[in-house]
């Protein structure tokens, strides 16, 4: 990876593109009063577009990229090979060195717990790696206490807080050594601990701090016939909510938890996701972090000293079945994302935080700045919201604000809020309606426009006249072409940030409401998509839609609230709470809109539209203007 370069996130999502339907020219059967409700087919099927392409795209199984050149200043390199340089010294000069450090070293194995209000960390002296990292407050699918260490791909590509060299047998001497702890049992944060290991010329010290939060600090010195190697503290294998690594999904509907690599470089952040990452590829730089994260939580590295941090990823991968409940099947490569971080000094001092990407937790926790004190960079940027985050954020920091000071559960939190959206829509509501209606109203005059023109072709340019006279019909009648687009375009960017919220959100991850156990997953009972379903039929069936083409009302009657409803089965909860308290708020408009005088008259209108097509021609209504 070089470390110049920009990546932006992969995960975004282009905005849908409107024509305005008053604008296209028509045959003369060609009816305008339907003109909302293809505005309105058109705005379902993009978020239906949307919504088919997340559920439907899975992470390709891409062979790890060519690891680039390692890019490397002219003092680091020597720093790189030092552990080669020392093991090829003269035998004489080596025996001298290795017999000056006396041999340091455990004769069993032992472990050292250390306990804090918030996690639990299982420390082993052999390697003086991770073997558990607990998060007390956050379970996994079935319940557990949730375990960020990746089990099954640990056993494979190593343990966090274990060492990546550029000698491949230093770092497996590093890596299975039996080190002598500085304390075993259980250690009561605040505390420190020591492991040291001195062997054949290698000496070895790692010391970890710990306090009352997420964040530890680790200081890492190791040392080759007297000379610093530049060894790297690793997260090698992945986060441990990965759980298709042990046969079964923690989000369902995805056989694989997305994983990136995100960093900050130069007070620059920027994330790219696992597949595209380069393995054991190196890039030194001021890096305020470097982590190993996925859709809720994160494993980061912040160095103590940004100007001389170098940073290596991790990438592995391991073949697993494409269906999980089908472990004989076909099976492709699953990405296993992992960081290396040290100094390029060879004296690795760094803090380490492993834990939820929560909100308020990650904006918290500061990289260091120029000053060396914690005030640089945070790591708010690990939540991703895409391209939506100008309004994903403060959607989120409302629903944020209604659960710590009204109601402490996310589910009515979701509700209250979409009713606020909704009602704060009601004058665009109301707005769409009256256009609508006075679209209706001139009906007869644009039909009669476009019988004029209809014996020219379509390339004819005195086509254009007709778009002329018909924009100079709509400025005398007083009609705003744009009046029915205004709530829809208004309310699709706010569905789609609800939509990353919910995805994105740690919060919502196993928050409980009545039947459902967690918003983040889809209904388990399928009752909020078959709500969707008939609230979006009764809806479109109690509106009126004159002039509206039979076979396009059957599709947005029934087809449309088959696709939402098919849709929402396979999305968080909370993403079809949200759809069925709008569609509800909708509903219930609609119905007092149809007993007002604004509803009366488009019944009627579309009641005559109606009959003049069965031939009975009734005499035409004359609305207000």
């Amino acid at each position: 990876m070089n470390s110049g370069s920009r990546v932006s996130n992969d995960r975004t999502f282009p905005l849908p593109e409107f024509q305005n339907p008053n604008l296209q020219a028509g045959g003369p059967g060609d009816n305008r009063g339907g003109d909302f409700s293809s505005l309105m087919l058109m705005g379902f099927l993009a978020v239906a577009i949307f919504l088919g392409f997340e559920y439907f795209q899975r992470p390709k199984a891409n062979a790890p990229a060519p690891a680039p050149q390692q890019q490397q200043t002219s003092s680091s390199a020597p720093a790189a090979g030092q552990a080669a340089a020392s093991i090829a010294a003269a035998p004489a000069k080596a025996a001298k060195t290795a017999a000056a450090v006396p041999a340091v070293a455990a004769s069993t194995l032992s472990t050292t717990t250390i306990d804090n209000p918030d996690y639990r960390i299982v420390f082993s002296n052999k390697g003086a790696l991770v073997q558990h990292w607990i998060l007390k407050h956050y379970n996994d699918s079935s319940g557990h206490p949730l375990d960020m260490v990746q089990q099954q791909a640990s056993t494979h590509f190593g343990f966090p807080l274990s060492l990546f060299t550029y000698e491949p047998a230093l770092t497996k001497q590093l890596n299975e050594a039996l080190y002598q702890p500085s304390a075993t049992g259980t250690l009561k944060a605040p505390a420190s601990l020591t492991f040291h290991y001195a062997e054949n010329g290698v000496d070895v010290v790692k010391t970890f701090t710990f306090g009352l939060d997420y964040v530890i600090h680790a200081d890492v010195q190791v040392h080759h016939d007297g000379q610093p190697v530049r060894a790297l503290l690793q997260w090698p294998a992945g986060l441990g909510d990965q759980e298709e690594f042990q046969g079964r999904s923690m989000i369902p509907g995805l056989t694989r938890t997305p994983a990136t690599f995100d960093w900050c470089l130069d007070g620059k952040s920027d994330s790219k996701a696992a597949a595209k990452i380069s393995n054991d590829a190196t890039s030194d730089g001021e890096y305020q972090y470097a982590a190993a994260s996925d859709l809720y939580f994160a494993a980061a590295f912040l160095p103590d000293n940004p100007p001389q941090a170098t940073v290596v990823t991790l990438h592995k991968t391991i073949d697993l079945p494409l269906n999980l409940s089908n472990p004989g099947g076909e099976k492709k490569p699953a990405d296993v994302m992992g960081v290396a971080v040290g100094d390029v000094s060879g004296d690795t001092q760094l803090r380490v935080f492993v834990g939820p990407k929560q909100m308020d937790l990650v904006s918290s926790i500061h990289a260091i700045g120029p000053g060396g004190k914690p005030d640089g960079p945070s790591l708010r940027p690990l939540i991703q919201f895409g391209m939506w985050s100008f309004l994903a954020t403060p959607l989120f920091w409302g629903l944020r604000f209604m659960y710590d000071h009204g109601i402490a559960n996310w589910g009515w939190d979701i509700i209250v809020l979409t009713v606020i959206f909704n009602l704060a829509l009601l004058p665009t509501r109301l707005m769409m309606m009256k256009s609508s209606l006075k679209m209706m109203r001139i009906q007869p005059k644009v039909e009669a426009l476009k019988r004029k023109y209809q014996h020219l072709k379509a390339t004819d340019p005195r086509r254009a006249e007709m778009n002329t006279e018909m924009m100079a019909l709509y400025k005398t009648e007083g009609v705003n072409m744009y009046g029915g687009c205004l709530p829809l375009l208004l309310q699709m960017p706010l569905f789609f940030a609800y939509y990353r919220v919910l995805l994105n959100a740690v919060e919502l991850r196993q928050a409980h409401w009545f039947w459902l156990t967690d918003l983040s997953s889809p209904d388990p009972l399928k009752i909020l998509p078959i709500l969707i379903i008939v609230t979006m039929f009764l809806t479109q069936f109690i509106t009126p839609q004159p002039g509206v083409d039979p076979t396009q009302r059957r599709m947005m009657a029934i087809a449309m609230p088959l696709i939402f409803g098919f849709t929402l089965l396979h999305y968080p909860s909370g993403l079809a709470l949200y759809w069925i308290t709008g569609n509800f708020i909708m509903l219930t408009i609609q119905l007092g809109i149809n007993r007002s005088h604004i509803g009366k008259e488009m019944h009627e209108l579309a009641r005559k539209r109606a009959a003049r097509k069965a031939g009975i021609n009734p005499k035409t209504l004359q609305g207000k203007k």
